[in-house]
């Protein structure tokens, strides 16, 4: 073993050699392809994984068959229930095995993958475990094949991510190209298994952020994508999933843009009710005590009995969805399904997936945003005008609008339904309803996707503050310096020139009668000014955009706050008073300061305190809370955090979560504090000595 891991690092170190002297065309359309192949591959993998599993469990002991979406069939699936005893504890079963597999193999794969993906991207792109990636295929599998509301994109996101970040590790990639190996891996998995290429390759720059677009993955997401697409619809067929639908629809009647953005309105408020639902009923599993493995067992028993009255919140749910796109078929399932299905799916699926299950979160937000499109056509088709014919217009866009907003990917949703569909003519009046939704739910700042960041600039911060982590615990105002000059608005334009250079500083804040902040002026903006009238006032000359910061504020959020090309800012408190002046030379020197504070009140504390391996517990009063929100006792310095089979450093940015186990320095009268601290959790403690130093860096 050990002289194929060493020929395999030495094909990788080769490797990486050639990609780093390469041409971005030829790296990209090199490591496109590769990707692209393991995510076709890992498609038609989970792909027929899931199908061994749906056979052998929901249809072989539950004895039901979910319908099918016609790129599968389309068949109709069972009409009853034959032992329908049994459909909560397959379901339970499912949840039992994956909860089983997640929490004795890889805990990381616990619940959707695709938000595990874009956290890589952000933190860390060589971070996805090959152990994961595996565990993550077969407990998914088991989970939805059971009967769990689960989506297969999430398996095959993390499979083709994860064979990204193995190649940032094994290639030594750069940070950047790291990064856009896993986006790439993203949508490309995604984008093979539901059939929709161009989709996945957009999808892949989309969905890393809120508010932005990753551009540079953009092309690289184009080779990818459509080599994973050749390579799953090779095996599996090329087929639109749910075949060509709507397709005599023509967009001829203004009328229907009413309809339309009814749809968006809905669709958008079903959305944030996903997001809230499924965090919401997460959050309360996590507190409640418990056994990790029984937790998806329970949500499955619960999502069966919910099955027992609404069978369509099973599986998938692609099959229904291809039933609700044609008249007769959605006029065949009673109304009162249809318009409590989309509430039923959030809950299911917040059940399955949310209690520890395994699964994607994608699919089942695109059924529940079909039957949202259904539901408004059940209601307007008997009495509005213009209302089309056909429910598979209003469908399509349901699916577009609910999941392409609550994903913040709005642009990457409509090309992956209109290709799922085989229907481009949609798109036109779709926009109506997508951009609505979207801003519905930007508004309330909401996202399926919790490990988005709003858009570059602030992954750049992030990454920046993950490298300098005591820049979110210094305060500004242990950085900040005495302004040398304050100027007044009624002052002079040419005295005031004359004032800064005689400072010989390139501006300064200026106040008004009571002493409150308007803006700053800079020597040349003064000078310019002067010549054209020497005796007018500052007050027409200051710049009333330019950056401040809160005197609570960190250093962080100053160098967050300072434009590219400024390199100071005014600090001011609640009454805008100003308190000083920050430079990017005040924040390095105060950054320095504190690293000093840090070494020295370790060495302080290490020489007589007691190592404390301390778990977080449910009712904790710190779950939830940042390390640099000063949450420990005095002299208690949180060394590591360990939680499932990640190690986390003890930085302030690390949020605790129940179950942590954390490792902690304390004096000998502070220990049964912090027992009492992480409630009362049986606690391993020693002391060691400054003559003891082997043994406590082992601890």
């Amino acid at each position: 073993m050990t002289i194929v891991q060493t020929q395999l690092r030495s094909v990788g170190a080769t490797a990486g050699g050639w990609v780093r002297r390469a041409s971005y065309l030829q790296k990209w359309v090199v490591l496109g392809a590769v990707i692209g192949v393991i995510a076709g591959l890992g498609a038609i993998v989970f792909y027929l994984a899931l199908q061994a599993a749906g056979h052998f469990l929901l249809e072989g002991i539950g004895g039901y068959v979910v319908p099918a979406p016609a790129a599968e069939g389309g068949a109709h699936g069972s009409g009853h229930f034959t032992r329908w005893w049994a459909i909560p504890l397959v379901v339970a079963l499912g949840g039992l095995l994956s909860g089983l597999l997640v929490t004795k193999l890889a805990p990381e794969a616990e619940g959707h993958g695709t938000d595990a993906a874009i956290d890589a991207v952000h933190r860390n792109p060589r971070m996805i475990r090959a152990r994961a990636v595996v565990v993550k295929l077969v407990t998914s599998a088991l989970t939805i094949g059971a009967g769990g509301s689960g989506g297969r994109e999430g398996p095959t996101a993390q499979i083709s991510a994860g064979f990204g970040s193995l190649l940032a590790r094994t290639l030594d990639l750069t940070a950047e190209d790291g990064r856009i190996a896993v986006s790439i891996g993203i949508g490309s998995g995604i984008g093979a298994i539901f059939g929709a290429p161009l989709g996945g390759a957009v999808l892949a720059a989309d969905i890393v952020y809120k508010d932005d677009f990753e551009v540079e993955a953009l092309v690289p997401g184009l080779v990818t994508s459509i080599v994973a697409y050749t390579v799953f619809g090779f095996a599996e067929g090329f087929s639109p999933m749910f075949g060509y639908a709507a397709s005599g629809y023509h967009f001829d009647q203004p009328v229907q843009l009413a309809w339309f953005a009814v749809i968006g309105i809905v669709a958008g408020l079903v959305g944030l009710a996903y997001s809230t639902t499924f965090y919401g009923v997460a959050g309360v599993v996590k507190r409640l005590p418990g056994n990790t493995i029984v937790k998806p067992a329970v949500g499955g028993l619960m999502v069966g009995l919910i099955a027992l009255a609404i069978p369509q919140v099973l599986g998938t749910g692609y099959g229904w969805v291809q039933i609700s796109l044609t008249r007769d078929g959605l006029l065949g399932i009673p109304l009162w399904i249809i318009l409590l299905l989309p509430f039923a799916r959030i809950a299911s699926t917040a059940l399955s997936i949310g209690s520890g299950g395994s699964g994607g979160i994608f699919g089942p937000g695109m059924v529940i945003g079909a039957f949202t499109g259904a539901a408004v056509w059940r209601v307007l088709e008997t009495f509005a005008p213009g209302v089309p014919h056909s429910p598979a217009p209003f469908v399509i866009v349901g699916m577009m609008a609910c999941f392409g907003s609550i994903a913040r990917a709005p642009l990457a949703i409509m090309l992956m339904v209109a290709e799922m569909t085989g229907n481009l003519t949609i798109l036109a009046p779709a926009m109506v309803a997508v951009g609505l939704a979207y801003l519905i739910v930007r508004h309330f700042d909401k996202t399926i996707y919790r490990s988005q960041l709003a858009n570059r600039d602030e992954a750049v911060a992030a990454r920046l503050k993950q490298g300098l982590p005591l820049l979110g615990r210094v305060s500004v105002a242990d950085a900040l310096a005495v302004p040398r000059l304050v100027l007044h608005e009624d002052d002079r334009l040419s005295e005031a020139a004359d004032l800064l250079a005689a400072e010989g500083i390139p501006g300064a804040p200026v106040v008004d009668a009571q002493q409150r902040f308007l803006g700053t002026v800079t020597l040349p903006e003064l000078r310019e000014a002067a010549g054209k009238d020497p005796r007018g006032s500052l007050r027409n000359t200051v710049d009333a955009t330019a950056p401040s910061a809160d005197l609570s504020a960190t250093l962080d959020e100053a160098i967050d706050a300072l434009p590219a090309t400024v390199h100071w800012l005014t600090v001011l408190d609640d009454q805008r008073h100003v308190r000083g002046i920050v430079a990017f030379s005040d924040i390095v020197r105060a950054y320095h300061r504190a690293l000093r504070s840090d070494a020295r009140k370790m060495s302080r504390v290490a020489s007589s305190a007691g190592i404390q391996d301390v778990r977080v517990g449910p009712r904790s009063p710190l779950v939830g809370r940042r390390l640099d929100e000063q949450v420990m006792p005095p002299g208690v310095i949180v060394v590591s955090v360990r939680r499932a089979d990640t190690m986390l450093l003890g930085l302030g940015a690390v949020r605790l979560e129940a179950g942590d186990l954390v490792t902690v320095l304390a004096p000998p009268d502070h220990q049964s504090s912090v027992r009492s601290l992480f409630d009362g959790v049986t606690v391993t403690a020693r002391r060691t000595t400054a003559a003891d130093p082997g043994e406590a860096a082992v601890s």
